[in-house]
């Protein structure tokens, strides 16, 4: 009897002995994320902007952020702000992938508790670069500084000019 318990209390000392020795560090798993935000935008573009103010937004952290971000994650769009105090969404798209219904969908799918009013969408770069093009090269100059200036402009409105 007095072996038997000898042999447990061995057994007992050798199960404690081999088990503080084998360390479980832990294991380190890599896994592959597909980045939703990388979409290449196209610069032959048509693009366009629209502004468009969106109620039920209770703070600019939680909704306008949210908001911007499912925007800018869209195919097509360029460039994406919501300001929360003034409740006004500037999107800037390409006019072939997005279209305003679909900008004013992806805004009320983030919540039921969204709205999108005042819908306003137009091209941005033919009347920003009109006036761009008129402000910087024509105001005040002679025809042959309108025409120095418009060989300068990078701009696509002035480039149409050039060629034309």
């Amino acid at each position: 009897m007095k072996s038997l318990k000898n042999i447990m209390i061995i057994g007992v000392i050798a199960l404690f002995a081999m088990s503080c020795k084998n360390e479980n560090k832990p294991e380190v798993k890599t896994v592959e994320v597909a980045n939703e935000a990388t979409h290449t935008l196209n610069p032959n573009a048509t693009y366009a902007k629209a502004e468009f103010t969106i109620e039920g937004m209770t703070c600019a952290m939680g909704c306008a952020k949210t908001i911007e971000k499912k925007i800018a994650k869209m195919d097509g769009v360029k460039s994406a702000s919501v300001d929360f105090d003034k409740k006004l969404a500037m999107v800037e798209y390409d006019e072939a992938k997005v279209t305003p219904a679909l900008l004013e969908q992806t805004v009320t799918k983030v919540s039921d508790t969204y709205t999108v009013k005042d819908m306003k969408s137009g091209h941005s770069d033919k009347s920003s670069c009109d006036a761009d093009c008129k402000k910087a090269c024509c105001t005040d100059k002679t025809e042959a500084e309108k025409t120095a200036c418009s060989s300068d402009c990078k701009k696509e409105c002035c480039t149409a000019k050039k060629s034309a």
